[in-house]
């Protein structure tokens, strides 16, 4: 199979990991449109480089958030600053108790720093430390600390609300 086939596959068949990474990093659609084309382009760069010793996922993990991370500083340094209010949350079937908490949980989660958001956004995607302290570079006993302050962080700040 051609390299460019290949490269096609694996992102349409995982193109959800970069959805989400990118709609977490972002605030609007347009800066979702241009990180996803950023978080693409380093995955074509490093598709040659990559071996198969770590699952496809977790590869994608990996350049994904690093990608989010440096598009973040880059936002920062600008000054861009875009409101929350508006976001809607897709859900499949309605309730407004589950949105609203959804809402409160996700607003906050923005408001954690860069690594800390990616930790908690694989956490809720199901991944186990071991998987997220391989895609952050981080050592699993640091991901379990950082697991314990985020979760207390995320709680004191949702109990104020």
């Amino acid at each position: 199979m051609h390299t460019e086939q290949a490269f096609t596959n694996i992102i349409k068949e995982n193109e959800g990991i970069i959805y989400k990474v990118t709609r977490l990093y972002t605030n609007n659609q347009d800066d979702q449109k241009d990180l996803y084309q950023e978080v693409i382009y380093n995955l074509w760069k490093g598709f040659k480089a990559f071996r198969g010793d770590a699952k496809v996922s977790t590869w994608m993990y990996r350049i994904a958030l690093n990608t989010a991370v440096l598009y973040s500083k880059k936002k920062k340094r600008r000054g861009d600053k875009v409101p929350l209010e508006g976001v809607v949350l897709v859900e499949e079937a309605y309730d407004p108790v589950l949105e609203q908490r959804l809402k409160v949980l996700y607003t906050n989660i923005k408001n954690l720093g860069d690594v800390d958001k990616g930790i908690i956004f694989l956490f809720l995607e199901g991944r186990k430390y071991e998987e997220i302290a391989t895609i952050t570079g981080l050592s699993v006993s640091n991901v379990g600390t950082r697991m314990a302050r985020i979760k207390d962080k995320l709680k004191k700040e949702i109990i104020k609300k």
